[in-house]
């Protein structure tokens, strides 16, 4: 795939980079140094990085040392991704509330980048249209 202008990143790819994958992070560091002017995160990507910080400067400086820039959920994100859990819930999905991976899946729709995962998985099942950067 060609090099884009904007890719969202999976907090998984991050992870993959902050806690030394043995298996990925060589892997998903070339991604971010690939894709590096205009890497995105979102306020769910966000919040899933805060879970294992000690304090949002923690995560602030994350942010910043991976230079990963902060972009709020557009109001279509939010249709997709509901639409997309009904989808699941119609399929026999047990969960009761939408699953992060909904939002990040509809953000990268509806403002038409691509994903930057290592999990395509419930991606190409909910979000199709999505274009994958995945290994």
């Amino acid at each position: 795939m060609k090099k884009t202008d904007r890719v969202l990143v999976d907090t998984n790819v991050i992870f993959d980079v902050l806690h030394a994958d043995p298996v990925w992070s060589e892997w998903s560091q070339r991604q971010l140094e690939i894709f590096s002017d205009g890497l995105l995160i979102n306020p769910l990507i966000y919040s899933e990085l805060c879970y294992q910080a000690n304090g949002q400067e923690e995560v602030e400086d994350v942010i910043n040392a991976l230079g990963l820039n902060y972009e709020e959920l557009p109001r279509r994100a939010l249709f997709l991704a509901a639409k997309a859990f009904r989808k699941y819930r119609g399929q026999g999905g047990g969960r009761t509330s939408p699953l992060a991976d909904f939002f990040i899946g509809a953000h990268a729709e509806a403002v038409g980048i691509p994903l930057l995962t290592r999990d395509a998985a419930r991606y190409k099942t909910y979000f199709p249209s999505v274009a994958l950067l995945s290994p």
